[in-house]
Order: structure tokens, then C-alpha cells, then sequence
């Protein structure tokens, strides 16, 4: 019996281990506000992104390939992994080149793309969402609802709807922005399992370092 079970678990295909590659209805494009991800976490690991002389604000945590319910992740590829330079390229959207090749491993393989045009729409996604200038006009940290931060983004952004953006908080701050974008990259509606909106009325946002 113990024979038979084992022969069953080495039948059974690699991609049983993940969602099929390229398979997927719309991104989502999660943008990170680096100085608030730098006092609760970055600062504390000695993070290269916090370093003052790069000046981040909204920094691009990733591009994720999203169904209407639920999301691919570590899908097999035949695609070859990225290159350390290629990795080191994202470093100035993404922060860090460790990022760059974690967003890959977990979600750009599940693109369909080689690596090279996950990273190339990747950073298309990221110059399409106009940041809001007021919040690098900071001079100190503030406390406000999450509410704002969408909002600014809608006014910089005419073509995007509320239903097309939301904004989540980790410990009282502000955290991410994350954007819904169609597979060539246009605005679209995010699904319910997307949609987790901040509702704190206080959350700390930091300046600009």
C-alpha cells in the first residue's frame, strides 16, 4: 500500500503546486509609502531602503497577477529567473534588489512573462499611477484617515474610480496603496477579496525623510 501511494505522489505533475502560468483576469499594483514601512519595519532591519539619500516615497511593492476571487502565486515556469543586475535594476522603483526577486519568485512567474517583461510592465504599471505631490511636501508626521490618501489618489488620477483602489494600514500607519489595472494596464474595478480598506481615522503618515 505504502508503495502505491508513493508512486501516486511522484505522478502527479509539477504544476499541481501552483496555479497555471499567464492564467490570471487583471494586476493589481501595490504601491508602498517607504518612510511609514521604514519606522515599523525597515528601520529595524538595517534596511538599505531607508537610507535618507534615496529619497522614496511611494515605492512599488509589486505587480500582482489577481483573479476575480483569490490570486495565482509560485506558479511553475519554464522561464529562466532574473539576474542579479536585472533585479538590482528595480532597486530605484522597488526599494531593494531583495524586492525585486522576491515579487518575481512569488508572483511574476505566474505572469506568463519572462522576466525581463514582468519587470519591463512592472515599472509601466508604476510610471501610469500619478503619485500625489502633497504627501512629499510633509515636513512632520501627521495622523489621518485612510479616506485622504484615496482621495488624493483619485485627484491625481481622473480615470480611476473608487471602486478601482483601496488603501490598507499595519500598525496605525498608512501602508499600501493597491491599484486594480487590467491586464494592458488600464483602470478596472477590484474584486471583493482585493477590497480592505483602512478605516482608521488617525493613521500616522511620515515625511519624506
Amino acid at each position: 500500500m505504502r508503495a502505491v501511494v508513493i508512486w501516486m505522489l511522484l505522478a502527479i505533475p509539477a504544476w499541481a503546486e501552483g496555479e497555471q502560468s499567464g492564467v490570471f483576469d487583471y494586476y493589481v499594483l501595490s504601491l508602498s509609502w517607504s518612510p511609514n514601512w521604514c519606522a515599523y519595519e525597515g528601520d529595524a532591519r538595517g534596511s538599505d531602503q531607508c537610507d535618507p539619500r534615496h529619497d522614496h516615497g511611494w515605492i512599488m511593492h509589486g505587480l500582482w497577477p489577481q483573479f476575480h476571487r483569490g490570486f495565482p502565486s509560485y506558479c511553475p515556469t519554464a522561464e529562466r529567473p532574473p539576474s542579479r543586475r536585472m533585479t538590482a535594476d528595480m532597486s530605484d522603483i522597488m526599494g531593494t534588489s531583495g524586492l525585486a526577486w522576491h515579487q518575481w519568485k512569488k508572483h511574476g512567474v505566474c505572469s506568463g512573462l519572462s522576466a525581463a517583461d514582468y519587470y519591463a510592465i512592472s515599472r509601466d504599471a508604476y510610471a501610469r499611477v500619478a503619485r500625489p505631490p502633497v504627501f512629499r511636501k510633509l515636513q512632520d508626521p501627521v495622523k489621518l484617515p485612510a479616506s485622504v490618501v484615496q482621495d488624493a489618489f483619485l485627484q491625481s488620477n481622473p480615470d480611476m474610480e473608487p471602486d478601482g483602489i483601496t488603501i490598507t494600514c499595519r500598525d496605525g500607519h498608512i501602508q499600501e496603496a493597491r491599484i486594480c489595472l487590467s491586464r494592458d494596464l488600464e483602470p478596472v474595478p477590484c474584486g471583493q477579496d482585493v477590497v480592505r480598506d483602512c478605516t482608521l481615522r488617525d493613521a500616522i503618515f511620515a515625511p519624506v525623510r
